[in-house]
């Protein structure tokens, strides 16, 4: 197979691979955010402590973190061909992909709420802020860094299980490998294939980290203090304001 035969190939199944991993991280992240965040709230000692709730939302995101993709593609066909009438393509793939991608990336949003300091959130609190306030002023403001880290791993994760998906017909680069470079004996295309997956997912693992670096250093150098004044500003003041500043 000639360059000029794999190139429309090659561009396809990369415009494939982009819809897909594209949509299915909107929505990991739109879905785990706010389930990673509920975990350190509902958590012992959080603010809306609630271990029963706690417990079914940690049982959830670990039987999803828990199942193989492949498994899972298989399990959600069903329920992949009601949303979008069918099992096969790149559209299909999608739901299991995001479906997957949501546990994922919860546990990861977990981890980096959990190591924001948590003065912080004690200092808010005797301003008068409610659990909103916090979150949306403390939380994830101050692991920011840690989310973009957090979803620039998910993106790659989201790769490798498109790959997968490839395998079952679900377009994209894994699909042309598997159709082409293995059952028709392409062995370049499936090299080249191997080496465009190799260069996106360095790509994107550059851009996640001069961002997450970028927020870090920029993170450092305004400190805390200018969102306590702001929060001071917004929030009721109370008589502890002076003592905590």
């Amino acid at each position: 197979m000639t360059w000029s035969e794999m190139q429309p190939l090659l561009e396809q199944a990369c415009t494939e691979t982009l819809v897909m991993v594209g949509w299915s991280t909107l929505i990991a992240v739109v879905g785990g955010l706010p389930l990673g965040i509920l975990l350190v709230l509902t958590d012992k000692g959080g603010l809306l402590q609630n271990t029963l709730v706690n417990k079914v939302i940690g049982q959830i995101v670990n039987i999803g973190r828990s199942l193989p993709f492949i498994i899972l593609m298989v399990a959600l066909m069903n329920f992949t061909r009601w949303v979008t009438g069918t099992t096969i393509g790149s559209e299909a793939a999608i739901v299991p992909l995001a479906i997957g991608g949501i546990p994922f990336f919860a546990r990861l949003v977990e981890t980096a709420v959990r190591e924001v300091d948590h003065g912080l959130v004690e200092a808010v609190q005797a301003m008068g802020g409610n659990t909103w306030t916090i979150v949306r002023k403390v939380l994830v403001p101050e692991a920011l860094p840690s989310l973009i880290a957090s979803t620039t791993t998910t993106v790659i994760a989201l790769i490798g299980y498109s790959a997968m998906a490839g395998t079952v017909g679900g377009g994209g680069l894994g699909d042309l490998a598997v159709r082409y470079g293995y059952q028709r004996f392409e062995t370049g295309l499936m090299w080249i294939t191997v080496a465009v997956l190799a260069v996106v997912i360095s790509l994107i693992q550059f851009a996640g980290d001069f961002a997450a670096r970028a927020l870090h250093r920029r993170g450092a150098r305004s400190g805390p203090g200018p969102r306590l004044r702001l929060l001071k500003g917004e929030e009721p003041a109370t008589a502890e304001v002076g003592k905590v500043a």
